[in-house]
């Protein structure tokens, strides 16, 4: 649905957009500091290194040039964030039929290991394909059926299983969401139910509709440094491997031993599917490559003017990290992040300077979190969550930037996640003020909920809100928006030419920050919380949080 604007000039309805704009949020500013952090002196912003150093202590700046109080323990912006770096060299044979398969690295195959061992081996593995790797009490769904894959290499496909409603012939939305993907279609989910059942090592076949990016995507991280939290026991209960492969070789590897890769995957969309043992046998030789690191989330803080409310607290979030540079690479080098995310970490800032502007600041406190390690699993919103420097059970809510509308104005914002709580009514509300309107996310099987830093906020019971820019383009022909947004994907997203282009139009970015801007304040200075709506996964996380603060 959107808001009908056909008698509206182009000039009336973007006044309309704009209308009673903060004085301190400008485009110019936003693509200012989206120029600096997607510089090449930042060197694509990884974690634990020279563009990290760079990256931190530009954002500690702007932020005390803000008038913002540092918002860590002992008066600092940083809050340490213990990592470990990995770069995992692997060697994986397949051995089927009397032949022996080896994936081409990049192209065919991808994997990591999580356990901080120099070296390990994985040798003549019994390779099992099991479905989806789901298990699902509440959809009856199994696809492990009690077998016993201790030690074994399973083979799993990517995304939910697609269930179909017999009535319509569509995928039913009261089983794994219908299109909408749940977080049992993450790759990260079917790693850690692989974990916990004992595998020895976990395959994902990828195919790009349904991952929603190339191979190309998984490949240009071959052979990366990955990080991982650090923990006592040196990620010693995870997978040895954890990997992809890409469809081509899946097929080749299937036929080889002895099994149609189509019809095992049709298969696996009943709850009846059972595991299928291939006739095969999988070995990873791993060497890691190990060191230790302490990244940083950036934190500021505004106190709120309520003396009896300023205990309670609003997040702002976004990543400032990206992929750092690859110097294996002929030419440019450097993954610039400029999209992702330089351009919502500037936009976290100039709603920062929005509220700091304001004679009389919210009710409450408002926390601006830059978070590291968003590409790496977003480590640096996890180790937040489980480390709070705001206690979680005072915090009303989040509200996450990850990409800021850069190709102008939009009457429609897409919000992820739609429906699941009373920030969508409280946003909706704003936005129709100024003639435009919220609505649901047009890509949902992409899974973009489980994506960004705000889910991890969402998995410990906090209402989260992420927005991703709106589609339907002032000025633009019809479908424009769709069009850019594909491009991006194609041709930019996670590659060294997500820089910032001279076409890009930061009006929309504009807009888009006095809303959530606004949005913040409504929540801080609003009488009641904002809650998950009957249904959401999250409701009864918040609830019990709730209980125990009141105990």
């Amino acid at each position: 649905m959107r808001f009908p604007l056909l008698a509206c000039s182009w000039f009336a309805c973007t006044a309309a957009l704009v209308a009673a704009p903060s004085p301190a949020i400008s485009a110019a500013s936003i693509l200012a500091r989206m120029k600096v952090l997607a510089s090449d002196e930042f060197e694509g912003r990884a974690p634990g290194s020279a563009g990290e150093d760079k990256t931190i202590a530009f954002l500690t700046a702007e932020f005390r040039k803000l008038g913002l109080q540092p918002g860590a323990p002992g008066g600092s912006f940083l809050q340490n964030v213990p990592m470990v770096g990995i770069t995992t060299m692997m060697r994986p044979t397949f051995a089927s039929g009397g032949l022996m398969l080896e994936p081409q690295p990049i192209t065919e195959f991808v994997a990591r290991s999580r356990r901080t061992v120099p070296h390990l081996v994985v040798q003549d593995t019994e390779v099992i394909f099991c479905g989806y790797g789901v298990i699902a009490p509440e959809y009856q769904w199994d696809d492990f059926k009690g077998v016993d894959v201790r030690g074994k290499t399973i083979v799993v496909l990517i995304n939910d299983p697609p269930v179909v409603d017999p009535k319509t012939g569509r995928l039913d939305p009261k089983v794994f969401g219908g299109k909408a993907m749940t977080y049992y279609g993450r790759w990260d989910y079917k790693y850690e139910q692989a974990s916990a059942l004992g595998a020895a090592a976990c395959i994902i076949v990828h195919e790009t509709g349904p991952a929603g990016y190339p191979f190309a995507i998984v490949g240009s991280r071959s052979g990366q440094e990955e990080f991982d939290l650090a923990t006592p026991d040196g990620n010693a209960g995870t997978t040895a491997a954890q990997g992809w492969i890409s469809l081509d070789f899946a097929r080749k590897f299937f036929r080889a031993a002895g099994q149609d890769y189509a019809a095992l995957k049709a298969a696996a969309n009943s709850r009846a599917f059972r595991p299928v043992p291939l006739a095969a046998l999988a070995s990873f030789d791993v060497a890691n490559k190990v060191r230790t690191i302490v990244s940083h989330n950036v934190v500021a803080k505004l106190p709120g003017s309520d003396t009896r409310l300023k205990d309670e607290y609003v997040v702002y979030t976004a990543h400032w990290d990206h992929l750092g540079r690859d110097p294996r690479l002929k030419g440019d080098q450097i993954f610039n992040g400029a999209f992702d995310n330089a351009s919502g970490t500037s936009t976290l800032v100039e709603i920062a300077g929005g509220f700091a502007a304001q004679a009389t600041p919210p009710k409450r406190t408002m926390i601006f979190l830059a978070v590291t390690g968003e590409e790496r699993g977003l480590l640096g919103a996890k180790y937040y969550a489980e480390h709070p420097l705001y206690p979680l059970e005072r915090t009303l809510a989040d509200i996450n930037m990850d990409r800021i509308q850069v190709f102008g104005l939009s009457r429609d914002l897409e919000v992820i996640g739609y429906g699941n709580s009373t920030i969508d009514d409280t946003a909706a509300a704003i936005l129709a003020r100024s003639q435009r309107v919220l609505v649901p996310d047009t890509q949902p099987e992409k899974g973009y909920f489980f994506r960004s830093d705000h889910f991890e906020f969402a998995k410990k019971g906090v209402p989260a809100f992420y927005t991703k820019f709106g589609k339907d383009l002032i000025g633009l022909p019809a479908g424009s928006g769709a069009r850019l947004d594909e491009d991006y994907t194609n041709n930019d997203y996670h590659r060294v030419s997500d820089e910032v282009k001279p076409t890009w139009n930061l009006a929309g970015a504009e807009a888009d920050a006095n809303f959530l801007l606004e949005l913040g304040a409504t929540i801080a200075n609003g009488d009641s919380w904002p809650e998950w709506k009957p249904g959401c996964e999250f409701k009864a996380r918040r609830e019990a949080m709730l209980r125990a603060a009141r105990n």
